[in-house]
């Protein structure tokens, strides 16, 4: 992970498991956020229904950008957002590791 990430706007995609339930979420810092939502370090929808594997994300230069695109995904159908994780990340992998290591 680039050491700019960690402070970097981000709107994310956390799922349960394949095609299980999801959440989107924007933050200005996407590790620590996420390792929130896997430790269930708050009480918050990802702890009561499990969802703990980052499935998608998307980085942005600016926090307005990120908000736009994360309320814009709320609406999207389901098969949408399927489409768009699947699109890039066809084996629903954890991609955690990616931005944390």
């Amino acid at each position: 992970m680039a050491p700019s990430m960690r402070k970097q706007p981000a709107v994310y995609i956390m799922a349960s498991r394949r095609n299980g339930t999801l959440y989107i979420g924007v933050t200005s810092d996407i590790v620590r956020r996420v390792w929130e939502h896997r430790t269930n370090a708050v009480e918050c929808f990802t702890k009561r229904y499990g969802v703990h594997l980052l499935v998608h994300y998307e980085l942005y230069d600016d926090i307005r950008d990120a908000l736009a695109r994360e309320k814009h995904l709320k609406k999207w159908r389901r098969a949408w957002k399927l489409r768009l994780i699947e699109e890039a990340n066809h084996d629903w992998r954890d991609l955690y590791d990616e931005i944390a290591g």
